[in-house]
């Protein structure tokens, strides 16, 4: 398809690996580079080319995508790219990076002549496999129909929500966003604790709850995921803790004190201290045992 561009995606993680599949099934030509690079090489199946340096990722790339840890990695992986870029280029930068990574990753774009669209989306592992992202952006008019496509083959919907990248806007909707997420998260590991704790039937407060205006669905998905003890990782407990210190961080910035959220992410280190770290964040849920064995309570 000629009309589709040609996208390196630096990062192939849960989600970057999920988004380049995609863009692969629609016929983008697709480069694909990852630190460690065994993550990468399994997309070489997909009709993605794995690219041994970011350099070599972007090179002839129309839009590069950054789906990485956090902002410093992905700031890393543009330094690093630097030889093969060139202007023009559209840099979708999907990490969530919190607010305060925003300015240098804009400076290093505006440096390479990059138009910069800050756009981290929500979903988790099964609406990025299934391209059914929301993705948040912010970012000039011109990068907007270079990256229809791209946009296509990896969301549901894209919610454009400034002109201009380098403000944040989508970052701080981000923010925002996973504040409500890790707080349903928690909440439901601490519901389903207290239940082992109490010696209640942690199906009974699901059905207490059921249909009434305490249920949501993701209460059901991640009730289910700790009672079916299956934490295969839609968003790691590492990747929700450094979410959550973002929150408190960007909160204490602005004079807002997050409560839950400081809390929050002092669980999700107790989970990660545990061994829970690649796992579901669901598996915070094992912080709120003193020993991190509900089967002795």
């Amino acid at each position: 398809m000629a009309d589709r561009p040609a996208v390196a995606v630096l990062g192939t993680g849960i989600m970057g690996a999920a988004m380049a599949r995609n863009l692969c099934r629609t016929g983008h030509d697709v480069r694909v580079w990852n630190r460690t690079r065994a993550k990468a090489e399994a997309l070489a199946a997909d009709g993605a080319t794995v690219a041994d340096t970011p350099a070599e990722a972007v090179a002839g790339a129309e839009t590069v995508l950054t789906m990485l840890y956090d902002g410093p990695a992905a700031l890393d992986a543009i330094e690093a790219a630097g030889p093969g870029l060139r202007p023009g280029t559209v840099w979708l930068q999907s990490t969530t990076a919190g607010i305060e990574a925003v300015a240098p990753l804009a400076a290093l774009a505006r440096e390479h002549g990059l138009l910069f669209v800050d756009a981290p989306v929500l979903g988790t592992r099964a609406p990025a496999e299934n391209g059914q992202l929301l993705v948040l952006a912010a970012g000039p008019e011109a990068a907007r129909g270079p990256l229809a496509s791209v946009l296509d083959a990896v969301a549901e919907r894209t919610v454009w929500l400034s002109d201009d990248g380098s403000t944040g806007a989508a970052s701080r909707l981000k923010l925002v966003c996973n504040s409500w997420v890790l707080a349903l998260t928690g909440g439901t590991a601490e519901a389903l604790a207290l239940a082992r704790g109490l010696g209640v039937d942690p199906r009974h407060f699901l059905e207490a709850v059921a249909g009434g205006g305490l249920d949501c669905g993701y209460l059901r998905v991640k009730a289910n995921a700790i009672l079916d003890d299956d934490y295969t990782p839609s968003f790691s407990v590492t990747t929700a803790g450094k979410d959550a210190r973002l929150i408190v961080a960007a909160g204490e910035a602005e004079g807002v004190r997050l409560d839950l959220a400081a809390a929050g992410a002092e669980r999700f280190r107790r989970a990660e201290e545990q061994g829970h770290g690649d796992e579901d964040m669901a598996a915070t849920y094992f912080a709120s045992f003193t020993d991190g064995r509900p089967d002795s309570h």
